[in-house]
């Protein structure tokens, strides 16, 4: 009987080696991958719209304001007939 628990004991370790070598690692090195290319991503999408802020400021800044004159009160209608 002793042999028959060492054989079981020894497949049992052999099943938890390989679902550790097999998955768990796998996983956890795909899962920290997906992480560093999501931050990169989130990084390059900030870098692109700190550019994206930059070119507007000079362009608005450019333009003078036009003060808005108002002459009157004047109403556009069309004639009903």
């Amino acid at each position: 009987m002793n042999i028959f628990r060492l054989a079981a004991e020894l497949f049992l370790i052999y099943l938890l080696y390989k679902f550790i070598f097999d998955f768990i690692i796998p996983v956890y090195e795909s899962s920290k991958k997906i992480k560093k290319q999501f931050g990169e991503m989130q990084e390059k999408m900030q870098n692109n719209m700190n550019q994206y802020q930059n070119q507007q400021k000079p362009a608005q800044q450019s333009q003078p304001a036009k003060p808005v004159q108002k002459e009157g009160d004047y109403i556009d209608f069309e004639e009903v007939k």
